[in-house]
This record gives C-alpha cells, sequence and structure tokens, in this order.
C-alpha cells in the first residue's frame, strides 16, 4: 500500500528506482529554461538536474506523484531526511533548487502555489573563515623555485589568487585575452557567467609579467594555447592539478599543508582587505559573492579588528 500522500516513508529506508521518464522530461525542461534565461554555467545545470532527479526518485519510491506535483508536505518531509545524511550547506542547496524548480512552474502557470514558498531554511551553523596570517602567506608566496618556468608560474599563480580572492575554477580558467595588466586588472566570469574586474596589484603584475614572458613560453615551445596557466604538456593547469601543488609549497614552507589549499587564499584575500579598512560591499564585489549574506561571514573579523582599534586608541579601551 502507498504511503498517506505528503507522508512518504523515511527516504533512508527506500531503494530508489529510476528516474521516470516524464519526470526526466519535465527536468530536462526546466534546466533548458534556466539556461536560456541566465546562461547558467554547466556545473550549476549538472546540480539543478541531480537534485531534481534524487527528488524524483524519492517520490516514486514513496509512492507520491511526480516532481511537478508534489506539495508541500512532500516537500518537508524530503529536506527534513536530507537533514539526516548531509550538512547543512548540501540540503540548503537541495532546497534552493526546489524553489527555483517551482517558482518557474508558477511564471509557466502550472501550479497555483509555490510548495517550498513556507519552508524555512535549514539552521545554518555559524562556519568562521579560518584564514593563514599574512606573515604565514608571504612564507607561501616565496615558496616555488622561481629559477625554472614551473616556479615561475606556480608563484604567478598564488600571486595571483591572494591578490584577487578568484576561485580556483576562475584562476586556473583564466585566458591571455581576460588579462589587462597594463591597467592592472583581470576580467573574470563567475558563477552564473556573471563578469566583474578584480585589481590585480602590483607584485601580481610583475610576477604575471616575468612567467608570461619566460616561463610560459619555455612550458609551451612551439605549441600555442590561449590558457594563461599551462603545463609542461602545454594543457592548460586543473584544479587538482593546482590544489596538489599548493599542499607541496605549504608543507615546504613549513606550514600545515592540512590547513591549506585555494580556498585558504581566498579566505586570507577578504580577511586582509578587511583587516586593513576595506568595506564588506566591495569585498562582497570582488568576491563575485551574488548576496552581501554569504560576505557576511566575515563580519566577525571586521568586529574584531573594530575592537582592536577602540582598544588601542579609546582613553578607556
Amino acid at each position: 500500500m502507498s504511503a498517506p500522500r505528503g507522508r512518504p516513508p523515511a527516504a533512508a529506508a527506500l531503494p530508489l528506482p529510476p528516474l521516470a521518464a516524464a519526470d526526466a522530461a519535465e527536468i530536462d525542461a526546466f534546466c533548458d529554461a534556466v539556461w536560456l534565461e541566465d546562461g547558467l554555467a554547466r556545473t550549476s545545470l549538472a546540480s539543478y538536474r541531480s537534485d531534481l532527479a534524487q527528488f524524483a526518485r524519492w517520490l516514486a519510491a514513496a509512492g507520491q506523484p511526480g516532481v511537478a506535483v508534489a506539495d508541500e508536505a512532500a516537500v518537508t518531509r524530503y529536506i527534513a531526511e536530507l537533514s539526516r545524511t548531509l550538512r547543512t550547506t548540501s540540503q540548503m542547496r537541495h532546497l534552493s533548487t526546489l524553489r527555483r524548480y517551482y517558482r518557474w512552474l508558477l511564471v509557466e502557470r502550472r501550479v497555483g502555489e509555490d510548495p517550498t514558498r513556507r519552508i524555512a531554511n535549514p539552521a545554518r551553523p555559524a562556519r568562521l573563515p579560518k584564514p593563514i596570517s599574512e606573515a604565514q602567506v608571504e612564507t607561501l608566496l616565496a615558496a616555488p623555485p622561481v629559477g625554472t618556468p614551473l616556479g615561475q608560474r606556480d608563484r604567478a599563480m598564488l600571486e595571483t589568487l591572494y591578490a584577487t580572492g578568484l576561485r580556483v575554477s576562475e584562476l586556473v580558467g583564466l585566458k591571455l585575452h581576460e588579462l589587462s595588466l597594463d591597467m592592472g586588472l583581470v576580467r573574470v566570469f563567475g558563477k552564473g557567467g556573471k563578469e566583474r574586474l578584480v585589481p590585480l596589484g602590483e607584485e601580481a603584475v610583475a610576477w604575471l609579467k616575468r612567467y608570461l614572458a619566460d616561463g610560459r613560453p619555455a612550458l609551451l615551445g612551439k605549441r600555442q594555447s590561449d590558457a594563461v596557466f599551462v603545463t609542461a604538456r602545454a594543457a592548460a593547469m586543473t584544479r587538482q592539478m593546482f590544489w596538489h601543488l599548493i599542499k607541496g609549497y605549504a608543507a615546504a614552507a613549513g606550514l600545515d599543508a592540512g590547513q591549506i589549499s585555494p580556498h585558504t587564499l581566498r579566505h586570507a584575500f577578504a580577511t586582509h582587505l578587511i583587516n586593513h579598512g576595506a568595506d564588506l560591499r566591495v569585498v562582497q564585489l570582488l568576491l563575485g559573492h551574488a548576496d552581501i549574506t554569504t560576505t557576511q561571514i566575515y563580519t566577525h573579523v571586521a568586529r574584531e579588528r573594530l575592537k582592536a582599534l577602540h582598544a588601542a586608541h579609546h582613553p578607556r579601551g
């Protein structure tokens, strides 16, 4: 006997069936629509598709109707079940996918009410970044052997990452035409294809010029590439390769490699900017955060800086 509508059994107890053809067609139509509307990156579309397919299969295992006609009770129970196995951020991503899907159905006038409208976000635990100090960053940046083409490339990558706070995917995906070294700017296409201009700073510009003049031609030989950062095989650098490189340089610099990653330098970029007086909105723009709430994880840094200034300069500090 099927479970009563809105009260499907626990997801963990259900063997999920294959995706039904009707649900697959529904998900395809939604992904095509959001791609045409927003020009989302392939990874974002794949995430939407995966999340909706998992929900559709869960509904089918529970004897519920397809995704297009799921009600609020079913969505609520599904998110509650996800909380047993997924981190809060992953739960929020699934719920965000469902919200986007049902808003699309509303616009298409295929549903009369959004079943996610009254569902609250899962409680998100405070997650404060743990950036490395400015002195530790300097030690890490000095680790590559700049007498070699690979060392010049790696120093240029580390300097660029710390100077700009790019996501690692944005860093390894940089193309030559996106650099303007004369103006000291890099043009970045971030999540959702959104474009932003980020200053490079003098140090990053200097190391990029050295790498582009010496290291990169030595790596490419007579081969051609439009990627800024290339390997000895003339291929573009990958996220995985750079992740391993930064771990190796952290260990060589005497730092805790377990705490160092490309994202650590992105955190350090934002934290050190705020420590030196940057406004949170400016940091939001530079990081490419669509919402200021994402950047607000750095507000504790601003608070600590204000407390330190107060203690140092107030007569009763």
